[in-house]
């Protein structure tokens, strides 16, 4: 695997760990911005590229383990990496379960920090590409016409082209031209390719003559909808 780029936030009031920290992380090429307590990490300028965070426990101030729960209430979905000397067996398990990347213990061994900066940053690639991807499709979606919308959920739910004609009250070459329409604006180039966008979506096979989408618009257009998952309405087609 190929190191990533990317930044480290080393969170630490220790100024020689800091220094140790920092050296090693730049030697395989990533930047490193040191940090005393949560509060100084807290008021720092947001920035968009791959991160991780090494983090202290205890620390002036808010601990490490409240400023993980503080980022996880905020939605702010940093890959934390807890270097501490002063943990203990239930303060790890407590910050695995809260999600932690890893949970490193002072003295560490340098390749295993290193190690787990590298997985923490592909861990938060991974993250940013698949919310990139939601994003586009939400926008794409929003493109469809309420009835584009009716002719997506027959073919997600395996039905003939005849079949959601019959369903929603219109004529096969009527689908055929609809179910072109939403392929290009879904950029979809197979079904196989469309049937997977509407599952990243939330979109999945239905009973017959029901209309999913007003849930599904709401969700689609509220900021930082990652899943939409429809609800059954009363359907009111329109050619």
């Amino acid at each position: 695997m190929s190191e990533p780029t990317g930044v480290v936030f080393v969170i630490d009031d220790d100024v020689s760990i800091q220094r140790a920290m920092g050296r090693l992380i730049r030697s395989i090429g990533l930047q490193v911005e040191f940090f005393g307590s949560a509060r100084e990490f807290l008021n720092r300028k947001a920035q968009e590229a791959p991160a991780c965070m090494t983090l202290e426990i205890r620390l002036p101030g808010k601990s490490g383990l409240e400023l993980q729960r503080h980022l996880a209430e905020a939605q702010i979905r940093i890959p934390i990496i807890f270097v501490t000397g002063k943990g203990d067996i239930a303060m790890s398990v407590r910050a695995m379960k809260a999600g932690a990347s890893d949970f490193l213990t002072k003295p560490f061994q340098e390749q295993e920090l290193l190690d787990a900066v590298v997985h923490a940053l592909e861990q938060d690639r991974l993250r940013r590409q698949q919310k990139a991807e939601i994003t586009t499709l939400q926008e794409h979606f929003r493109l469809l016409s309420p009835r584009e919308r009716e002719v997506l959920n027959g073919i997600v739910s395996g039905r003939l082209n005849k079949q959601v004609a019959a369903e929603i009250g219109t004529t096969e070459a009527t689908v055929k031209f609809h179910r072109g329409n939403l392929m290009r604006k879904m950029s979809a180039a197979s079904l196989a390719d469309l049937v997977r966008m509407a599952s990243k979506l939330g979109i999945y096979a239905t009973p017959p003559v029901t209309d999913l989408y007003s849930n599904v618009e709401r969700r689609v257009t509220s900021p930082g909808a990652a899943h939409v998952r429809p609800t059954t309405q009363s359907a009111h087609p329109s050619h």
